[in-house]
């Protein structure tokens, strides 16, 4: 039978659990088996998503059918918060508990978050030329958006800039931890300040404002970007993973 450590208080050990999935083994067998359904279904919903909202959907009545760009920015927008909200995770488990997958996890989350935001700005500025007339604005919604992927850089360059792997590891985890006082001002930019950007106009105490006919496909690439997500931050992880036991056998046989 399995012991569970339990703390003086009677209580679980978080620390202590968490290292229970450090051990990479464990990690590659588990992943391994998780990462194809992943992948597929990510390919599988996004396209299925993508193909009714660009084709199967309305035009919109006012935006027209650059209203299609919802398909690919909101929930690009959604994973870039959501992937840095992950990222601070990580970052607090390693800081805390000296959990060394969750230190190698953030590492690897930050080309993936990148990308998502860097998507967002993109698919943004093609959406805000037709309607409001210019590719960028200094909006506080874009600004707060553009400052996320400069945190998602930021991560990634500190990182690469330290020789030293565990103030490496430290240094950043502690940037990560700083720049969530973004994401609620991301959220909130549109109330805070006089905005261009819509308000939110799905999560809403009454419920979403979207009709059904574009809410089902803009599901779907959420659905489908949240797969696409976890499979490429899952696949980066092994690959660094591998990389590191290779590594570590390698120096092993030097030694021997």
């Amino acid at each position: 039978m399995k012991s569970i450590v339990v703390m003086p208080s009677g209580k679980r050990d978080p620390g202590r659990t968490l290292h229970r999935f450090a051990k990479p083994g464990r990690f590659l067998r588990q992943s391994g088996a998780a990462l194809p359904w992943l992948a597929v279904a990510g390919v599988a919903v996004t396209t299925l998503g993508l193909v009714w909202g660009l084709f199967f959907s309305p035009a919109d009545w006012q935006q027209g059918d650059a209203v299609r760009i919802m398909y690919i920015h909101v929930p690009a927008a959604w994973l870039a918060s959501a992937g840095y909200l992950a990222l601070a995770l990580c970052s607090f488990a390693s800081l805390v508990w000296r959990h060394p997958l969750a230190d190698l996890a953030a590492t690897e989350i930050g080309p993936v978050g990148a990308g998502f935001t860097a998507l967002c700005l993109g698919t943004g500025s093609l959406w805000g030329k037709p309607m409001w007339g210019a590719w960028w604005v200094w909006d506080a919604r874009l600004t707060s958006v553009l400052v996320l992927f400069l945190l998602f850089v930021g991560y990634m360059a500190l990182r690469a800039a330290i020789d030293d792997e565990a103030k490496a590891a430290r240094a950043a985890a502690i940037l990560a931890l700083v720049g969530l006082v973004n994401l609620p001002i991301i959220y909130f930019s549109v109330d805070w300040w006089n905005s261009l950007h819509q308000g939110e106009s799905i999560f809403t105490p009454g419920g979403p404002k979207i009709a059904p006919v574009f809410l089902i496909p803009l599901g779907l690439m959420a659905v489908g970007y949240l797969f696409a997500f976890a499979a490429l931050w899952l696949e980066r992880t092994r690959a660094e993973v591998w990389r590191r036991r290779a590594q570590s056998l390698a120096v092993q046989a030097a030694q021997g």
